[in-house]
């Protein structure tokens, strides 16, 4: 069982699969070894809710084993062929079709109850005693944490943090114009249109960004220019700069370009002494928006904007 050593915790899922097989063959022969030869190791969560109630729904069962629907559904209609549910009931509620264990199911859960469960919890128990860790106690803390953040949202992450290496943030150069339109061009165009001080913008930004106290970055993949952002001086009694004109390219998607250039804007802006940063955006562009959130932005109301497709405006407090 080495190449589990060799393949590391790349395999865990594959691990963890050969483990349940195991589980579940010898599930097979104690169920023979009590005399249920034909009972099915997969029916067990089903049967047991149904022996602690009455009747129920074939929901209610999938909601409290969370099983989907479908699976309960196909699980029910093997153990109604085994006779040991019932699934011909009248409610009392007519809009409710509700199963319940068969008189054989109902004589078969009090022995199993009685004695299968009970000799299965002490070899367990004893099992547990043997082991320097609790898997039990182990399992239920793993669900916890993959209910809070699911594996593949940790991988994403660990993606995103390795390929962050590869990111450089630098300052705008001439022969990056071309790119700051082109990235900028390319998302307005998507969504809404090109307007007069867009234009104004990207065609000539050291005229209307950098000479008037501005910045613009850009951040390089791989030495690849792939996203921009600028710093905009603004004539306002209430803020410093606005941070605009972010762009990054459909092909540096999950790289983290957003974050590290929002980052790197917003500690510029704080070394131009900046009090407070201010932005707009439209609410369609909804990963902007979250990601603008996730940079401590708040929403405000109230300033006029030269854009028609601007519908939410935003700002940061620098002091906090």
């Amino acid at each position: 069982m080495n190449i589990f050593e060799r393949t590391g915790k790349m395999a865990l899922g594959s691990r963890l699969r050969l483990l349940t097989s195991r589980f579940t063959d010898d599930a097979m022969k104690i169920y023979e070894m009590y005399d249920v030869a034909k009972f099915s190791p997969k029916w067990f969560p089903v049967f047991f809710v149904l022996s602690e109630t009455e009747e129920i729904t074939i929901t209610e069962i999938a909601k409290e084993i969370g099983h989907s629907q479908p699976s309960v559904t196909k699980i029910v209609k093997e153990m109604i062929k085994a006779d040991l549910i019932n699934d011909k009931l009248e409610s009392d509620d007519k809009r409710r079709n509700v199963v319940a264990l068969t008189d054989t199911g109902k004589t078969l859960a009090k022995k199993m109850l009685n004695e299968q469960c009970v000799d299965i919890d002490l070899a367990v128990e004893s099992l547990l005693s043997e082991a320097n860790h609790n898997l039990w106690e182990a399992v239920a803390e793993w669900e916890f944490l993959l209910e809070q953040k699911s594996l593949l949202k940790r991988v994403q992450e660990q993606k995103k943090l390795r390929e962050s290496k590869d990111v450089k943030i630098v300052e705008y150069e001439p022969k990056y114009q071309s790119v700051f339109k082109a990235l900028n061009e390319e998302w307005i165009s998507t969504y809404f249109e090109m307007e007069e001080t867009d234009y104004k913008l990207l065609d000539n930004p050291q005229e209307y960004i950098l000479d008037k106290g501005g910045k613009i970055l850009v951040a390089l993949y791989k030495d690849v220019p792939l996203g921009v952002c600028a710093l905009i001086k603004m004539n306002d009694e209430n803020y410093d700069f606005e941070m605009a004109k972010m762009a990054v390219s459909p092909k540096a998607q999950g790289k983290n370009l957003g974050w590290l250039l929002g980052q790197a804007i917003i500690n510029s802006a704080k070394e131009l002494g900046a009090l407070k940063l201010y932005l707009e955006s439209n609410t369609i562009l909804k990963p902007a928006i979250n990601l603008y959130y996730k940079m401590g932005f708040e929403r405000i109301t109230g300033r006029p904007t030269p854009y028609r497709r601007a519908n939410i405006q935003m700002e940061l407090d620098l002091k906090k």
